[in-house]
């Protein structure tokens, strides 16, 4: 991938992810049922501790943390508009439907 492409998708991860605009937000059961929903969802869109461990690619699709005793995965997938396979091109939101799943670590 070319410096360009990674940069747009990952400017389209960050305003999807700190917004939840232009793409589809799914929690798992297991956050679901905490105690603070909402503060599970601000964390996630307030994360800006990306590192070439936990982001190798430049693309801010996935993120960790601890919120209190719980440990949170986060994870964009890439599918194409009709949600029946794989983008075709991450960078282009014309073709791309993109979710965010936010989950327990020990759901993943």
């Amino acid at each position: 991938m070319t410096e360009d492409h990674t940069d747009r998708i990952r400017k389209l991860n960050d305003l999807a992810r700190q917004t939840f605009t232009g793409c589809r937000v799914f929690i798992t059961p297991g956050i679901q049922a905490l105690d603070d929903v909402d503060a599970v969802l601000r964390a996630v869109q307030l994360f800006n501790e990306f590192t070439a461990d936990n982001d190798p690619y430049g693309e801010h699709d996935f993120g960790a943390f601890h919120l209190g005793k719980v440990q949170v995965f986060w994870q964009f997938s890439y599918y194409d508009v009709d949600l029946q396979m794989h983008s075709p091109d991450a960078s282009d939101p014309a073709v791309t439907a993109r979710v965010l799943t936010v989950m327990l670590a020990e759901e993943y």
